[in-house]
């Protein structure tokens, strides 16, 4: 685990604090709860309001919209799977996503969504796993059919619209055509939604319960869930989404009566949870810890370390890292990583503070979790402000320049 034995230095974690503070100070971030932790220290920082125009002030246990840093903690329902032999890394996954089978492959990209030719072999568990399985959300390919498709046909559970149940879904999803031939190319989000219904269909539970019986119980996550239950809401601030030419607030999601006040009908893999600082910490410790918590085994050891190195040949990490930064005006510089593991980003180069190695991902919400096998560090980040204009993103990022200047190893 490198230096776990390290911690934090006093004047770094001031400088911590007083980035938050002035992101808040900036009246653009309501509230923020961060959390960082290194061998056996943690430290949290609660700044802010839960609502925009005041209201109670944001503490260590509000529960947040995780959206895509979901990705993360649903992916290991599939691999305690792996880990049972429930399910095979090359197995094809007609069997039990008969709606997958068969494929039909566009000839172009931004071509007609009728003009098409048969996929050249069926698609693996492998190839959702590593979101390569042939459709995604492709930022360089918006305003073509295909996207427009996606978009039209229900099936992004990003979007204002909630899904319907995971059979429906699946019938939806199967309707459209693969945008690339099985294996191709990396293509973000929408395996991980595909991935729950696997988990579910191998299993014959619920996507929730059976990651709640493996993963969220054994970690203690008590407060990760795909809705927060009535006795918790008063701790879910409301999600805005900031008009992105004005910066005015606009509520993207209220919590009382609000997209997670109830279970939803469809349980996303991609970017359907809630959660806190402590239970994203716990989580991310337990892979630092090599798939152990508290002297329990949570997943195997190769199995995390699949989840948390790159998965991707060069050509498609080429093509990620081409992506990501061509869309730096769309992301605000997010997602810049260059590898991809299963469920997460994995660095394979150095960009900014943070060294090779390091793992996690961020959510459109205003959310950031990684982990750092140098420096034995976690670091969790989550406000309730969407990634619509580019104050959220310039929070995480000055969060974490000054997370690696506080590590005094």
């Amino acid at each position: 685990m490198g230096k776990s034995n390290g911690g934090f230095s006093g004047a770094g974690l001031r400088k911590v604090r007083d980035v938050l503070t002035r992101h808040v100070d900036s009246g653009k971030i309501p509230g923020v709860v961060a959390l960082i932790g290194c061998g056996e220290e943690t430290y949290v920082e609660a700044v802010g309001t839960m609502r925009h125009d005041g209201g109670a002030p944001m503490g260590r246990d509000t529960i947040f919209r995780m959206a895509s840093t979901s990705k993360p903690v649903t992916m290991a329902a599939s691999m305690a799977l792996l880990d049972d032999c429930a399910l095979r890394l090359d197995d094809p996954v007609d069997q039990w996503l008969p709606e997958l089978a068969g494929r039909q492959v566009l000839k172009r990209i931004d071509g007609p969504v009728d003009d098409t030719e048969p996929a050249r072999r069926p698609i693996t568990v492998r190839d959702l796993l590593t979101s390569t399985f042939g459709l995604g959300i492709d930022l360089t390919a918006l305003g073509s059919p295909i996207m427009n498709a996606i978009f039209e046909g229900g099936v992004f559970s990003q979007g204002a619209v909630p899904l319907p149940e995971q059979d429906e879904w699946m019938r939806r999803l199967g309707a459209l055509p693969l945008m690339r031939q099985p294996g191709e190319h990396w293509q973000y989000h929408l395996s991980h939604d595909v991935l729950g219904v696997l988990v579910s269909r191998v299993t014959g539970k619920p996507f929730e319960t059976f990651l709640r019986e493996r993963v969220l119980d054994p970690l203690g996550m008590k407060d990760t869930a795909f809705h927060v239950p009535a006795d918790k809401i008063d701790r879910l601030p409301p999600s805005y989404a900031p008009d992105p030419q004005t910066g005015e607030f606009t509520v993207w999601d209220e919590a009382k009566g609000g997209q997670y006040s109830a279970p939803p009908a469809f349980q996303a893999g991609g970017g359907g949870l809630v959660s806190t600082v402590d239970d994203y910490h716990a989580y991310f410790r337990m892979l630092l810890n090599h798939g152990t918590h508290a002297a329990e085994r949570i997943l195997s050891r190769p199995a995390v370390e699949l989840m948390t190195t790159n998965r991707l040949t060069p050509e498609q990490e080429a093509t990620r890292s081409a992506l990501a930064r061509g869309a730096v005006h769309v992301s605000f510089g997010q997602g810049q990583q260059g590898g991809w593991g299963f469920g997460m980003a994995v660095r394979t180069y150095r960009g900014d503070y943070a060294p090779v190695g390091q793992f996690g991902w961020d959510g459109g919400t205003g959310t950031s979790a990684y982990a750092d096998p140098e420096n034995g560090l976690t670091g969790v980040l989550l406000t309730q402000v969407g990634l619509t204009t580019a104050a959220p993103a310039q929070l995480i990022h000055d969060f974490w320049t000054t997370v690696y200047q506080a590590v005094d190893a």
